[in-house]
């Protein structure tokens, strides 16, 4: 396995030129792909314009994280919330103030090259696209979106526009990740024969008001409702509901905590098994069919084997909402009583890797006591944000590009969707984008915007 080392932030030459720019994309010889945005605003400056959408909590984080590279500058902001959108403006008072993302990217396009997504995830495919069809490069925060199709679309535009593109599952990018995926290619455990993960922190973004029925509370001054539902169908707003945070626990605007933490935790496997997309995908425990997604499930997903996996195909099972996995069946590392929170455990054909998500190097075990010595390769730090803004300037792809995290991201939904069906296996057919033995799984593929929101081949 290669080596990994740390992506370069030594600042450039401050006068760069359309031909230098074009002359250093054309020399890099791995990665190498387009970039077409950059190039053509090469005249604003050497610094990377960026326009940030969704400017308030995981948002502000983002913009924040990329604008602390030294080679960007924010110009402009966009926010459905004039407090967040104050908030922001305070921090970059150059950048120009928008509401609607949809005409920042009709007026402003010339001025920015490249746009953060923060919104909530019901909103990430329509600007995404929109802005990738703009040639931007995009950094677009997990999951990519709330529909099969959606997810498909966006992977598909980025690849034809040849942007640089980031999914925002940062975890990909720390080193005990990036370790795990090592000991697993280099057979620390022999072949892989299956995957237990789970996540059961607190579901803090759940609402604190469930009842959607009546005509609903005044809508704060502060937002602008209906730029806030977005493609979504009309309603009436309810305080404590939707916004601000809130909205991840309804079907239609979040994917639950599947789809919340999913990207996250299924992105070590999926690189380090060469996983594709799942064959089938059941939920064990029962489903949910109201507006809400339910608070806890089990889930297992089969997918094709590869070269590291055991057999000619290997099962993944998720757990969530306080559902902790048998814990007989994961060893545990000295000093280790009783299972974590959230966390992974690989199991070999000659030991287990245990993994702490909340922090912590992977651990190798032939047993439930003795750890094993691993011999790994030096892995440096690696910012995440950083890496996507070093992508854009060297002519690469970033190291959680959509042809990685489209994938990744269709996969978690195949599983989350299950929660909506039945606890029947599904078979998927990611080629066609098809359940081939479930129509009501099926007409959960894709959806269709409200007038007035359509996006050509989206929805």
């Amino acid at each position: 396995m290669k080596k990994v080392t740390a992506n370069s932030n030594t600042d450039q030459s401050t006068s760069l030129t359309r031909r230098q720019l074009l002359k250093s994309t054309t020399a890099a010889t791995v990665g190498v792909i387009a970039c077409p945005a950059f190039v053509r605003s090469a005249s604003l400056g050497s610094q990377l314009q960026v326009a940030c959408i969704g400017v308030g909590a995981m948002g502000a984080r983002t913009m924040n994280s990329v604008a602390s590279h030294p080679k960007v500058q924010i110009t402009a902001l966009c926010d459905v919330d004039s407090n967040n959108l104050g908030a922001a403006a305070k921090k970059y008072p150059e950048a120009t103030q928008h509401r609607d993302w949809r005409e920042m990217l009709a007026k402003r396009a010339d001025k920015f090259d490249a746009v953060t997504i923060g919104t909530p995830d019901h909103m990430h495919a329509a600007p995404a696209v929109t802005a990738i069809r703009e040639k931007k490069h995009v950094y677009l925060q997990k999951p990519m979106a709330t529909t099969l199709h959606e997810c498909r679309v966006i992977t598909t535009e980025a690849a034809k526009a040849g942007v640089v593109t980031q999914l925002g599952n940062q975890g990909r990018s720390s080193i005990q990740s990036r370790q795990t995926v090592e000991l697993i290619r280099n057979g620390a455990i022999g072949k892989i024969k299956e995957v237990i993960l789970w996540e059961n922190k607190k579901l803090g973004w759940w609402p604190k008001n469930t009842d959607i029925r009546g005509a609903g509370d005044p809508v704060p001054k502060t937002l602008d409702w209906d730029l806030w539902l977005g493609v979504q169908t009309p309603r009436p707003y309810f305080a404590n509901t939707y916004h601000p945070q809130t909205w991840r626990a309804w079907y239609g605007f979040g994917v639950g905590e599947m789809g919340d933490m999913g990207c996250h935790h299924f992105d070590t496997s999926f690189d380090a098994l060469k996983l594709t997309a799942p064959l089938r995908v059941r939920q064990v425990t029962p489903i949910t069919t109201g507006p809400l997604w339910g608070k806890r499930r089990k889930v297992e997903l089969v997918f094709p084997g590869s070269d590291m996996t055991a057999d000619d195909t290997v099962k993944l099972t998720w757990h969530d909402g306080d559902l902790r996995p048998d814990a007989s069946r994961i060893p545990l590392p000295a000093g280790v009583d009783t299972l974590p929170e959230s966390g992974t455990c690989w199991i070999g054909e000659t030991g287990t890797i245990f993994k702490n998500y909340r922090g912590g190097s992977p651990v190798v075990l032939s047993d439930s006591q003795s750890p094993q010595n691993a011999d790994l390769s030096p892995i440096a730090k690696q910012d995440h944000y950083h890496d996507w803004v070093d992508a854009i300037i060297e002519g690469r792809e970033a190291c959680g590009g959509f042809s990685h995290g489209g994938p990744l991201t269709e996969a978690i939904l195949v599983g989350a969707m299950a929660d909506r069906v039945g606890t029947d296996w599904l078979d998927w057919d990611r080629e066609n984008l098809t359940f081939t033995n479930s129509p009501e799984a099926n007409a959960l593929v894709s959806r269709t915007y409200r007038d007035g929101w359509h996006v050509p081949g989206l929805g």
